[in-house]
């Protein structure tokens, strides 16, 4: 009794089935150190999807009567008469041919041959078949009189199957086969409208098949690393003693004071015909004052201006003329909305009060910070992870309409204690991808880029270098005022191009920028003591771009009133967050890491749409 519970406890420590559909994940037999050898001989159930196929048919061993030898094996007496006649088609049809001549038509040989029907040679069928579980595939063997070939052949069919596990036969990427003696399940294809039909289909192609891109082997294993990215995330909050707190999609602030937001009614069919519908959700801007607007505008020319004196930076050009046209369109539709306001708001907000789901105008969120902190004023440090929105219309690979955030606060703690805790948390999930994906990774490598582990590495083992707003300005304009021949003035705004330029060329590491010009951050940032910068970071990491920014946040309400006041923000909208300083006030900070460009910064691949599950971008949410 007891050897065969130590012979049960052995089986069960070399493969262990998924609890809860009784069947094998191939991770567990092809990611051993053996590559699965040491279960040759095992029974097991496995199921996934076919990624390549090949058919070898069995030519028949011809029977020729009278032609035994002493040694063989006496031939078989038992030949069906259906044999025999298959045998003699041959011979027949020559003699009708010589009975009734060459070249007519002859009813008795088609009888013949249809009253014997030709069974289809056997033959043997190997496919290559993935569960998602890892990027390498199990070769899997099956008999064609276990299932016709033609239901198994077709790249995307899904099958479950059980049989003996055996060292391959042949020598190639895998040791290990399984060789069927049972099939479950069959999932055919309508191969002439699957999308995946052909090989190697292009990245920027698959964002149409969103539903079925998983099953190719690039985007599994971006979801995979994606996947061990998220885990790694909660793991280091729950490890430091933070809580998750799931804040609001739905909020009535806007989260930053100047953003681009979309609008959740319920009043499209009610409304309709006396407001002009665009979309369900549309882009609004609330409370931003017009002054501000065009003041960035002038600075925005300003600085295009500078740029187009030369075209050896096109791409800070390029860049600077995308803001501007976007603030002259905000501009346009903030002066447009004066015109109409005293018109027709009196009308829309009565509608909306009496009518709208919601009492007040709400939006998506485009942050959770603010929300996140009423709970780190109580519960200490906390974090949330979830979908943010931004109506912005910019065609950019690093942006999307719908975006995935981690967000970090904490109570009790200043500018320099949240920049050394994204310090950690970057490196901790940098080295979290190596150690736990490195299949993926090494597919990555092969694929993709082949310096992308070693990107990962040299964050982990990197001193970030910590430098202020001013000390970047100047930075960059040694190298760029040579090239244009202009000034950059201070408080100047640090394009993407900039911050690239920064981590890329100049440090060659990861960077963090400090003590921002108070006009380039959100109104609730801490006002530093000049009065003049706040309490604002970003970490440039290259070739990936600005990765998390933080801040510490403003716990004197006087100053955060006059904020409020100075950004022209309707002040109701925000009394609940200035509650939060009346009543026991605490110096905080926090940041957010942009979640889905560090799966992109980790997987080295160069659009956002590419690594998240449903991409929504402008124009464009069709699941």
């Amino acid at each position: 009794m007891e050897s065969e519970q130590a012979m049960a406890a052995t089986v069960s420590t070399r493969l262990t089935t998924f609890k809860y559909s009784n069947r094998v994940l191939l991770k567990t037999i092809l990611e051993r150190r053996d590559g699965g050898l040491e279960l040759a001989g095992e029974r097991v159930v496995v199921g996934g999807w076919v990624k390549s196929s090949k058919e070898v048919r069995k030519e028949p061993v011809p029977l020729i009567v009278g032609d035994h030898r002493p040694n063989e094996p006496e031939p078989r007496s038992d030949v069906s008469c259906t044999e025999i006649l298959q045998s003699r088609i041959p011979f027949l049809r020559a003699i009708v041919k010589i009975l009734g001549g060459s070249g007519g038509h002859y009813p008795l040989g088609e009888k013949l041959e249809a009253a014997v029907h030709k069974p289809p040679p056997p033959s043997t069928v190997f496919l290559k078949v993935s569960d998602g579980s890892c990027v390498a595939t199990l070769q899997v063997v099956v008999e064609s009189s276990l299932a016709p070939p033609s239901q198994l052949l077709h790249t995307g069919t899904c099958i479950i199957v059980e049989g003996l596990l055996q060292q391959s036969l042949v020598h190639g990427t895998n040791v290990i086969e399984l060789r069927v003696d049972t099939v479950h399940h069959i999932g055919t294809v309508d191969y002439s409208k699957y999308s995946l039909a052909k090989k190697r289909v292009p990245l920027d192609k698959l964002r149409d098949f969103c539903h079925i891109r998983a099953r190719t082997t690039t985007v599994a294993s971006v979801m995979r690393i994606r996947n061990a990215l998220d885990f790694a995330a909660h793991t280091f909050c729950q490890n430091h003693g933070f809580l998750s707190v799931q804040v609001p999609i739905l909020t009535t602030t806007d989260c930053k004071g100047f953003s681009e937001k979309f609008q959740v009614t319920s009043l499209f069919g009610k409304a309709g015909e006396k407001e002009e519908p665009h979309h369900k959700a549309i882009a609004e801007l609330e409370g931003v004052s017009l002054d501000v607007i065009k003041a960035a505008v002038k600075e925005k020319s300003n600085l295009v201006e500078e740029l187009k004196r030369t075209d050896s930076n096109k791409e800070a050009l390029d860049a600077a003329v995308q803001d501007l046209r976007k603030a002259n369109e905000l501009a346009s539709q903030l002066e447009a909305r004066e015109k109409t306001k005293p018109k027709t708001s009196q009308k829309v907000d009565n509608v909306k009060s009496s009518e709208d789901f919601f009492s007040s105008p709400t939006y998506l969120t485009c942050s959770g910070r603010m929300h996140l902190e009423s709970y780190a004023c109580a519960l200490g440090n906390v974090y949330s992870f979830g979908p943010r929105f931004q109506a912005d219309k910019e065609e950019s690979p690093k942006h999307a309409a719908e975006m995935w955030m981690f967000e970090v606060e904490l109570a009790f703690s200043q500018l320099e204690d949240a920049i050394n805790c994204a310090d950690d948390f970057l490196k901790f999930l940098c080295k979290w991808v190596l150690e736990n994906c490195p299949e993926d990774m090494k597919f990555v490598s092969q694929r993709i880029d082949k310096t992308r582990a070693d990107r990962l590495h040299s964050v982990i083992s990197s001193s970030f270098e910590r430098i202020s707003y001013t000390e970047a300005l100047d930075a960059i304009k040694k190298v760029t005022e040579k090239k244009i021949d202009t000034k950059i003035e201070w408080g100047a705004a640090l394009t993407e191009a900039d911050l690239s330029y920064l981590a890329d060329e100049i440090f060659k590491k990861p960077v963090i920028i400090y003590n921002y010009p108070k006009e380039a951050k959100p109104f609730y940032v801490r006002l530093n003591d000049d009065g003049k910068t706040v309490a604002a970071f970003d970490i440039v990491v290259p070739k990936a771009g600005k990765l998390i920014s933080g801040s510490q946040n403003e716990e004197r309400i006087t100053i955060l009133t006059t904020r409020v006041k100075e950004l022209g923000l309707a002040r109701e909208q925000y009394e609940w967050y200035l509650d939060l300083r009346r009543h026991g006030t605490v110096k905080h900070s926090g940041f957010s890491l942009e979640f889905d460009l560090m799966v992109l910064f980790s997987t080295g691949l160069t659009d956002v749409r590419d690594v998240i599950p449903f991409p929504r971008s402008y124009g464009k949410a069709d699941y």
